[in-house]
């Protein structure tokens, strides 16, 4: 079968990998990776017969990864990293490089290969990253956009790099090049802006109005796919040609809808891509060089990290981005391999220093979503032994805030709620990780502060101690879970109000101690079912009994004791019979009349409950109170008896 048969090995092998990896709680990137060790070329039993086709389906994975990014991306969300970005990396460049020779030479290498090595550790992987940065849910995050800044550029990067190292032996010959390299870029440019502003968006109108999902899926693909193919004919990279036209799409009416239609064709070459990385390792190369290899990660991912950390830092970044950068970024790019081949090929790399790139190389992108799974407790321990550094916060009223509601999370939801408590007047303080959010929060002029909720630091800062409430929002379950086991610790009789994704989660929240645990499915589920029986006529007393059964099964069994179900049956109660007011006409039956005369009751069943008379409130009419006409009646019953009593005055 060939390829095929070599693309079902690589499917059923991750799937096992994937089903091992979330078992152990680990990123499924991890599980391809193994996947890919086991079935590729260097292990016994079920192997891929051609592994370098297999590389070349992943370099669609690259492009459709980067072509989802483009489309879920903004150039204005490059705007407080540009410095960094356009500055920052080609200085990371340069001393990632030298890094890299200095280890080359340490190791005994020749002044040339030396060279190359530092050309291969200067990237990082741009697939890898962004797969940890999705997994941790931090897209979106300051930190993210510096790593996508950086990334962006030392892509651009890689077409001049792959130009220059050949050229070596002779500079002068690879200037011109070079210099056509720049050029074809800024034509290749200036035709995307041309064709995403004048002919994309109306191709996909048109295509849009024929109302065919399959269609449109295979138009996205083809752009995406085509764009970058057409970049790559151009002589620039064939990832970033497939960036950029995700990005110009993201401007059209359409960029949701091909996101959510490229995600799954995405991850499935996602996973070719991750599975062809672990077939490059070679495991009895690694088992006889362990040491060198081990070394080798080590000391480029420490030197790489710190560079790193401190030009983050440089450029004004505090708090955890340095951390966050140094950690996510320290290990080898995909495009290493490119470089690698073309090292090894041209005779300047030999076999052994070829394989130890490689080795390296994906070591060190299996390590890094661990790695930087370690940023947030590394950083609290940092924290815990050093001075604070100032937070990031607006629209803060200071030491004066007091019994306030504290919201985790600026997103939809929370931004939903601190509207509702602006205008019932409630002081209120957001806290969002998510630096988009937080401009959000600004922009609504909602009292906000930027950082993580589950370090000491911030919710000190939101003055926790004095709110009388805790929201949280945000549906990440680790994250609502350390805070709450913080809280708990430090201020226990504090109330909770948590967000959860199904009953697990909803369980294992009662059991730290929340007060509250709402599911956003179930009350969405009640709320529909609510409408559809209020369009059917059911009674309102039928519908409130039927939700409240249904909440009663879903949130009491760990949520509430018999008196707290007694008082909450109590407080609900008066949903349970419906309140009508009614207007009393010249003509009414009732007008001049007494409730004894009419017998209004025992007739119809209704309750008066109150009477509204030029403007002053009567509770509870006694049987020989006389209605007059534009006395407003306050009536209770059910549906049918208020029926009944309408038409009684009419």
């Amino acid at each position: 079968m060939g390829i095929a048969a070599d693309i079902i090995i690589i499917i059923i092998a991750g799937l096992a990998g994937a089903l091992v990896a979330h078992r152990l709680k680990q990123p499924l990137m991890l599980g391809y990776i193994l996947a890919g060790i086991l079935v590729g070329p260097f292990t016994g039993g079920v192997t891929v017969g051609d592994v370098h086709e297999i590389e070349k389906l992943a370099e669609i994975g690259v492009a459709l990864l980067l072509f989802a990014l483009g489309l879920e991306f903004s150039l204005k969300e490059l705007k407080p990293v540009r410095s960094i970005a356009l500055i920052g990396t080609p200085l990371q460049i340069v001393l990632t490089s030298l890094l890299g020779y200095l280890i080359g030479r340490w190791l005994g290498w020749a002044a040339l290969p030396s060279v190359w090595l530092g050309a291969l550790v200067a990237f990082s992987s741009t697939m890898v990253i962004l797969k940890t940065l999705m997994n941790q849910g931090v897209m979106g995050t300051l930190s993210s956009r510096v790593m996508i800044g950086i990334l962006i550029v030392q892509d651009l990067a890689v077409v001049p790099m792959m130009i220059m190292l050949p050229q070596l032996s002779d500079p002068q010959a690879g200037l011109p090049a070079l210099g056509l390299a720049a050029v074809k870029a800024a034509v290749f440019l200036a035709l995307m802006l041309y064709l995403g502003t004048r002919w994309l968006p109306r191709l996909l109108t048109m295509i849009a109005r024929w109302e065919s999902r399959e269609l449109f899926l295979l138009s996205i693909t083809a752009i995406g796919l085509g764009i970058g193919y057409a970049t790559y004919l151009f002589g620039l990279s064939f990832a970033f040609g497939a960036f950029v036209a995700g990005i110009v799409l993201s401007e059209s009416d359409y960029g949701h809808q091909a996101l959510s239609d490229i995600i799954p064709l995405r991850d499935l070459f996602g996973l070719l891509f991750f599975t062809s990385v672990g077939m490059l390792l070679n495991p009895v190369f690694f088992l006889e060089h362990w040491r060198i290899v081990l070394g080798l990660v080590f000391l480029v991912g420490l030197g790489k990290g710190v560079i790193m950390a401190v030009l983050a830092k440089a450029f004004g970044y505090g708090n955890v981005i340095p951390l966050a950068v140094g950690l996510g970024m320290f290990q080898i790019g995909e495009f290493s391999f490119l470089l690698a081949q073309q090292g090894f090929g041209s005779g300047v790399l030999n076999q052994d220093q070829y394989w130890l790139v490689l080795c390296a190389t994906v070591i060190s992108m299996f390590l890094t979503p661990l790695l930087s799974g370690l940023t947030k407790p590394a950083y609290a321990l940092f924290q815990s032994y050093v001075q604070n550094n100032p937070l990031e916060t607006i629209n803060l009223p200071g030491q004066s805030l007091k019994d306030h509601v504290v919201v985790v999370g600026g997103g939809r939801v929370g931004q939903h709620i601190a509207k509702v408590l602006k205008q019932l007047e409630v002081p209120f303080v957001i806290i969002e990780v998510n630096h988009r959010r937080f401009e959000e929060c600004k922009v609504a002029g909602f009292p906000a502060i930027y950082g993580d909720a589950s370090q000491s630091l911030v919710l000190n800062a939101a003055l926790i101690e004095r709110a009388q409430q805790l929201l949280i929002t945000a549906p990440a379950i680790i994250q609502t879970q350390q805070i709450v086991l913080h809280v708990q610790q430090f201020h226990p009789g504090l109330n909770i109000v948590v967000r959860a994704e199904g009953e697990e989660q909803m369980h294992s929240l009662y059991r730290l101690g929340v007060y509250m645990v709402v599911l956003p499915e179930l009350e969405a589920g009640l709320e529909i079912a609510r409408q559809t029986l209020l369009h059917l006529k059911m009674p309102i007393p039928v519908i409130q009994q039927y939700t409240d059964s249904v909440r009663k099964e879903f949130y009491q069994p760990l949520g509430e004791s018999g008196d707290d179900r007694d008082l909450r049956l109590l407080k609900n109660a008066r949903n349970l019979l419906e309140l009508s007011w009614e207007r009393l006409a010249t003509e009414s039956p009732l007008t001049g009349h007494t409730l004894r005369e009419e017998e209004i009751r025992r007739r119809l069943g209704v309750s008066v409950v109150g009477v509204v008379r030029k403007g002053e409130f009567i509770p509870n009419p006694d049987a020989d109170f006389m209605f007059i006409t534009g006395d407003l009646i306050a009536a209770m019953g059910n549906t049918a008896q208020l029926e009944s009593f309408k038409e009684y005055l009419l």
